[in-house]
């Protein structure tokens, strides 16, 4: 052999040495991992079923096979819900099979008022608030919550909560040092520029004391109106808490291939369920509120509440030919009401005098459509009083030009509950501080009517102390705040008896909520609008489900709510709680 061919044979053995060893290192490689055996594994069972789709076969097998997915980012956007305010909408991105992917995504509304209860004058504001919070929670989800949450596997939504809630906390404590500090610099800056007092004035009660005895006298009845709580202060950007829990929810539930109502419901329940019971849908009918034309105030909503034995569509049903006959009877002459519109809330909209006018309507229509008002449909009405009080006169403004002391709304409330039975709940009828009044109406109606506090439920935040409620209250209207976790909402309602939820701006996702939270009730609003009307669809679409599956469970053991406050007045007590995205 040649010199030459020598070099060749040894520089050609060199290479064939360095890819005998790379194929040794991909062997072991694909060894280690069991690849050969799962690849004769899958070849083997896919020659005896012959797929008429191959590489789909195969595809669906070894995706199986695939590593968890983890979280990869989470985006924020500002939208527009149903009702022209703004609102969170996040997208989680998840790392799956080696591939970034868009997997879930949700919406939720702002903190402040989206029931259409707010004062006009409030509204700017509410608007500059709300573009502040969402701005604040975008900035918390792209600079914070999304670096923090990158790997997290989406199912453990325990730890994501937790990460959640710490986060927020800190902020929170950030916000309440903040505003500490500007109290104190104000009183600071109060002392240096206050002037020396003067002898003088002390000289000025002498004066008053005669004509303030002479005011006692006169007011020897009256009695003094209990300020108002402060409002429990917000923290711009709560919002990333909630929807980045919900969205983190969801996600996880689109990658284990179940609704959400069942992962919900796995979260809830460690132990697998299969029946499951729906929510009772609240139905608002009829809204003559201080946003109405008419001198009326105080039903801000009339609530229609069916029986557990009615199913979701049957109701929905109800509701409409309700509100085509209420419109059909209004435009008779039988009523002088003002104009009729659809108020926020999604339902009738229309202005009358005494709420004699309102119920009477009501009364009328299902008498019309043969309903059975007063037993297996009953009513609900939500009074919102703490909107109502007029501060100047210590008194609530039921009627323009007509205010009624706390003491004397007692007597017009009995009077309506024995002059029209069907109504089985009032909601807020008074503000949460005339404690005196709630004491005294549930023992002059509790044997026949719950008493539900939404307002006056003195909600505070998850980590703070719970006040305490109203006495009489048989029922309390808890809501998904912005500042709760997915985790936080269904401690909330385990802690309670009987349930309720309330569904207010956002997607769908309330609905899952209800419903794998196992809440009784379920406040949608109104029949009208593509917002609410998207929440009972997605109600009829789970029950249908549900009862496909063969996994509907039965609606007659539940209590209904009508009997809570038996079991108040029994001593029993009664935790009912209806839950709203807010």
């Amino acid at each position: 052999m040649s010199y030459k061919g020598f070099v060749s044979h040894s520089r050609v053995s060199k290479e064939d040495q360095d890819f005998y060893d790379l194929k040794n290192k991909a062997a072991e490689y694909y060894r280690s991992n069991g690849v050969p055996q799962k690849i004769e594994s899958v070849l083997n069972e896919m020659f005896w079923q012959k797929p008429d789709d191959i590489y789909g076969y195969l595809a669906n097998y070894f995706s199986r096979l695939s590593c968890t997915p983890v979280i990869s980012k989470i985006t924020g956007r500002q939208v527009f819900d149903g009702r022209g305010s703004t609102a969170v909408q996040t997208e989680v991105y998840c790392i799956i099979r080696n591939e970034e992917k868009m997997v879930c995504s949700a919406v939720m509304g702002g903190p402040w008022p989206c029931d259409g209860m707010a004062e006009s004058g409030e509204a700017v504001s509410n608007s500059d608030q709300q573009h502040l919070s969402n701005t604040t929670a975008l900035k918390w989800i792209r600079e914070h919550l999304s670096p923090m949450l990158q790997g997290f596997n989406p199912t453990d939504q325990n730890s994501v909560d937790k990460i959640l809630r710490e986060f927020f906390m800190a902020r929170y404590l950030e916000h309440k040092d903040s505003l500490n500090r500007e109290k104190e610099e104000e009183l600071s800056d109060e002392t240096v520029s206050e002037a020396p007092p003067l002898a003088t004035p002390t000289l000025a009660p002498a004066k008053d004391k005669k004509s303030g005895e002479k005011g006692k006298k006169g007011n020897s009845t009256e009695k003094l109106l209990p300020p108002a709580e402060p409002p429990e202060p917000r923290l711009p950007g709560a919002t990333a808490v909630a929807v980045v829990s919900l969205v983190v929810a969801k996600t996880a539930a689109g990658l284990l291939g179940a609704p959400l109502y069942r992962h919900i419901t796995s979260l809830r329940v460690q132990q697998a369920q299969n029946e499951m019971h729906l929510p009772v849908p609240m139905i608002t009918i009829l809204s003559c509120g201080k946003n109405s034309v008419g001198k009326l105030n105080l039903l801000e909503e009339v609530i229609l509440m069916p029986s557990f034995s009615q199913g979701v569509r049957e109701v929905i049903d109800m509701g409409l030919e309700l509100q085509c006959e209420m419109r059909r009877v209004l435009n008779g002459s039988a009523y002088k009401a003002g104009p009729i519109g659809v108020s926020d809330e999604g339902a009738l909209q229309v202005g009358f005098e005494h709420p004699e006018q309102a119920l009477d309507l009501v009364t009328e229509a299902c008498v019309n459509l043969a309903l059975p008002l007063g037993s297996d449909l009953r009513l609900a009405i939500n009074c919102a009083a703490h909107g109502l009080m007029d501060y100047s006169r210590g008194k609530y403004e039921v009627m323009s030009g007509c205010h009624k002391s706390p003491d004397e709304l007692v007597d017009m409330y009995e009077g309506l509950i024995n002059k029209y039975p069907p109504i089985k709940s009032l909601i807020d009828p008074f503000r949460k501080e005339d404690v005196d009044q709630w004491e005294r109406l549930a023992s002059v109606i509790g044997q026949t009517c719950c008493l539900i506090a939404d307002a006056a439920s003195n909600l505070c935040p998850r980590w703070s102390d719970a006040k305490p409620l109203p006495p009489g209250v048989t029922g309390v209207i808890n809501r998904h705040h912005n500042d709760m976790t997915v985790s936080d909402l269904i401690q909330s309602i385990a802690e309670q008896k009987e349930t309720m939820l309330a569904a207010g701006c956002g997607d769908t996702s309330i609905v899952d909520l209800a419903v794998g939270s196992g809440v009784s009730f379920l406040k949608l609003g109104g029949l009208r609008g593509g917002e609410r009307m998207d929440k009972y669809n997605r109600l009829m679409e789970i029950e249908e489900e549900l009862e496909q599956e063969g996994n509907l469970g039965a609606r007659e053991k539940k209590q209904p709510l009508s009997d809570l406050s038996e079991a108040f007045n029994s001593g029993s007590g009664c935790d009912s709680v209806t839950i709203s995205s807010k």
